[in-house]
């Protein structure tokens, strides 16, 4: 009940409201709305929704640059050398760290290219094949007049079996470096990979007439003659690549590969027995010694298989 001191105040608030003008009732909006009309009822947008919403100021100074995926965003309170510590975390063997650091000292500096050569070689290190890949491809742009970024991309394609893409990168490679034999050497294994045996073998002797004691080339250029059933020339390109490489085992069962073909069963026994000997581990060549070793000259089993094409020493 209301109090008896209130009741003459609410007499006389009625009899003024009364004598007020009667207020229009409100008007009821549809509760179906038609979906051309936009709804009256909906809440007011006091921000634009189809705008991103905007991040505080030091959160875009930490933002990746858009497509950098090498960069490492961070943020610490004063300057810190990233290429040191990644120096010193590589020399304890924490290559992962060390590839860390070394991204993050491009976030701070992009056009760092000494940050650029370390990831490269450091993430090619820790088996971060796609990273070093980046990196290398990076360290070839900043370094526009160089061609030796560009032929370790080329050379880590290859062994991602990216052929063509290594075939792009080391025509790019040879227009800044024509005189640099490991320009043809890796445009070679591209071209070998992808089965284009005529380009691979013209490499491979551009590489050869530019450095005639490449080991290496010489190898890849007998593996390639094998694969063209050219097999004299691949016996005579072996064994100068067996006299420069000695001790390398598989070039050994490529030039007992090729002198079995010609029927020179004495010398690829020879070969093999010394392909077996660096590399006692060596399956392919202990395989093929016993299979010279019990096969007569008039009934060959088959002609021998080259080995397949083994890593270029970078």
């Amino acid at each position: 009940p209301l109090p008896r001191l209130l009741k003459p105040w609410l007499a006389h608030a009625v009899e003024a409201r009364a004598a007020q003008a009667p207020v229009a009732a409100a008007p009821t909006l549809p509760l179906d709305v038609s979906s051309h009309e936009p709804s009256l009822m909906a809440a007011p947008r006091l921000v634009d929704e189809a705008a991103p919403p905007q991040a505080p100021a030091e959160a875009l100074a930490d933002a990746p640059v858009p497509g950098d995926a090498l960069a490492l965003p961070h943020t610490h309170a004063r300057r810190v050398d990233h290429v040191a510590r990644a120096q010193g975390l590589r020399e304890l063997g924490d290559l992962s760290g060390a590839v860390t650091e070394l991204r993050r000292a491009l976030h701070d500096d992009p056009g760092a290219t000494d940050a650029l050569a370390q990831l490269a070689r450091t993430a090619r290190l820790a088996g971060d094949t796609k990273l070093a890949i980046d990196a290398y491809g990076r360290l070839g742009q900043a370094e526009a007049s160089d061609a030796g970024a560009l032929v370790q991309q080329a050379r880590l394609l290859v062994s991602e079996g990216r052929f063509a893409e290594a075939v792009h990168v080391g025509e790019e490679a040879l227009l800044r470096d024509p005189e640099d034999p490991e320009v043809y050497q890796v445009l070679g294994r591209a071209h070998l990979g992808a089965n284009e045996l005529a380009s691979a073998i013209l490499r491979f002797q551009q590489a050869v007439h530019l450095d005639p004691e490449h080991g290496h080339a010489l190898n890849n250029l007998g593996f390639a003659y094998l694969r063209a059933n050219d097999n004299a020339r691949a016996v005579e390109v072996l064994t100068q690549a067996a006299a420069l490489l000695p001790h390398v085992a598989y070039v050994q069962n490529n030039l007992g590969v090729a002198c079995e073909r010609l029927g020179r069963l004495e010398e690829a026994r020879a070969a093999y027995a010394a392909a077996t000997r660096l590399s006692p581990r060596y399956v392919q060549a202990r395989v093929n010694a016993e299979r010279v070793g019990r096969v007569a000259r008039a009934d060959p089993t088959g002609p021998a298989q080259p080995e397949p094409l083994p890593p270029v020493a970078p």
